[in-house]
């Protein structure tokens, strides 16, 4: 049977592991809400920072209390906070059940609320509903409600309490430590890179190209062996081929030069 509940009323729990879904309903402009749980000892304030459980420390150290994470489904988007009560440590009293909306209000946030399921029951009823509805709307963070002790046993009571000042001024109001030069609402983490080793570097090369024309390009004047393909050098004693040979100089005529004596073959008739 399933307890639809008000605003403070409470209802005893007989399951030892509980399944706490905060469900709503997205679309455009609505704000992405997070499931949060904080465990109180008998002050009413956390133990130690890590008595908070939510979206960059999804874990209590002690594995009783965990963030199971965010879900699609046929009324709209879930994210749970699940709880092995029997084994919670005992000097813990209470576990706060709270969503916020990254900064945003929850006036913006249609159809929120928050069911309680029995862990160990595969596809069974829910134990407990509660509408949860803003006060102002200007609320940025919500406590849904709280899973407490009762003599030997547990029981969750409905809350529905806002905060306008988010998650990170609710939980400093219950004992958390909280960096203020952080934003309102901090922002989900990578998860860090491994550290590398520095490797040495490569020995110096050296700064001057050996002298080494490349193929392709003129060789300089001192070089033994031309390229292949350019003009080869030419010296006077071995003219390049197909081209014309070099001639000697003129020099003025000799006065003594005399022709050579013609044979009758060229004297005239």
């Amino acid at each position: 049977m399933t307890h639809a509940m008000l605003k403070g009323s409470n209802v005893p729990l007989e399951a030892t592991t509980v399944r706490a879904v905060l469900r709503w309903t997205p679309g455009q402009g609505v704000p992405d809400v997070d499931a949060s749980a904080l465990l109180l000892g008998t002050d009413g304030r956390v133990r130690s920072d890590e008595d908070f459980v939510f979206y960059n420390q999804p874990r209590h150290p002690s594995g009783k209390v965990w963030r199971l994470g965010k879900k699609r489904i046929t009324e709209g988007l879930t994210d749970t906070i699940q709880s092995d009560l029997s084994g919670v440590e005992t000097d813990v009293g209470r576990i706060l059940l709270v969503a916020s909306a990254d900064g945003e209000s929850f006036d913006r946030v249609p159809a929120l609320c928050i069911v309680l399921y029995d862990a160990a029951v595969v596809d069974g009823e829910p134990l407990a509903h509660f509408e949860i509805t803003p006060e102002t709307g200007a609320e940025t963070a919500m406590i849904c409600g709280e899973l407490y002790r009762r003599g030997e046993g547990w029981k969750f009571r409905a809350l529905g309490e806002g905060y306008s000042n988010g998650l990170k001024g609710l939980a400093t109001d219950f004992g958390i430590s909280v960096d203020e030069s952080e934003p309102e609402e901090e922002a989900h983490q990578p998860l860090p890179l491994p550290e590398t080793t520095s490797q040495p570097l490569p020995p110096e090369q050296p700064t001057t190209v050996p002298t080494q024309s490349a193929y392709g390009y003129p060789q300089p004047a001192s070089a033994q062996q031309p390229a292949y393909g350019y003009p080869q050098p030419t010296s006077p004693q071995q003219p390049a081929y197909g081209y014309p040979q070099p001639q000697p100089a003129l020099t003025a005529p000799d006065p003594n030069f005399r022709l050579p004596p013609q044979g009758p073959q060229f004297i005239g008739r």
